[in-house]
């Protein structure tokens, strides 16, 4: 990589101009988490879409990390309209991610699993010390992407989950795993991409815990609500909870 961006705001000049759904404020977590590695670092991304959030990853991580992105853009899962695989849009969607990683300068940085996530488990051999989960939002593929790719992370390791306590699939999943486990400690969220740290919690830390994550669904309740009227044509009043412009993320 050449040029480096001298910081978080230089990088998401390049990565903003992609198209997704990762905010600004989401996407300087992601580079603080990515920034923080030490050397040899393995960074795996699970649903890259156009690249938004792979750019962020690949310019703050240590200069000899292995920045993985898998993702198999096969057209599906792209949003609650688009959730059947449709080849066209994916190779579409492929094309721009190449591209854009290219023209941000990191084409060379990032080893692309063009695979569905259980299926590219044998392509990132060892330890994970950040993993971003942003794939397919159901509750079946998102809790084996928690629970399969999870596993994989090291003590004292990150998880980033995107969609957390807003996407019903998504945060099923974590209620199902992360709140009842003594593997990960809720670190906080930005919007909906929340935070886990790898570690092994006493049995009234894991109480405090998912009494933490359990403070979230207020949040969540509010969310569901936003979508229904987005979808009912009544956007207007989702002004009532707060809310302004599109999709909550």
């Amino acid at each position: 990589m050449t040029g480096a961006p001298a910081g978080f705001r230089a990088v998401w000049d390049r990565a903003g101009a992609v198209e997704g759904w990762l905010t600004p404020e989401q996407g300087r977590r992601l580079f603080d988490a990515a920034r923080q590695l030490g050397p040899g670092a393995t960074i795996v991304e699970i649903g890259s879409f156009r690249g938004r959030s792979t750019i962020v990853l690949a310019w703050a991580a240590p200069a000899d990390a292995e920045v993985v992105a898998i993702d198999p853009h096969g057209g599906g899962d792209r949003g609650p309209q688009e959730i059947a695989p449709d080849a066209a849009r994916g190779d579409a969607d492929h094309a721009a991610f190449t591209n854009n990683l290219v023209a941000a300068g990191v084409g060379n940085r990032v080893r692309h699993v063009r695979k569905l996530s259980a299926d590219a488990l044998d392509d990132v051999p060892g330890e994970v010390d950040l993993l971003f989960v942003d794939g397919a939002h159901r509750l079946g593929p998102a809790r084996a992407d928690i629970v399969r790719w999870g596993d994989r992370v090291g003590d004292g390791g990150t998880m980033l989950v995107h969609d957390a306590f807003s996407s019903v699939g998504v945060t099923l999943a974590l209620l199902s795993t992360t709140a009842i486990s003594r593997g990960w400690s809720y670190t906080g969220r930005v919007g909906s991409l929340a935070g886990f740290r790898r570690a092994d919690l006493l049995p009234r830390d894991r109480l405090i815990d998912a009494a933490r994550q359990a403070a979230q669904l207020p949040w969540f309740a509010r969310n569901l609500a936003i979508k229904c009227l987005i979808v009912a044509r009544m956007g207007r009043l989702t002004r009532l909870l707060g809310h302004r412009g599109g999709w909550p993320y």
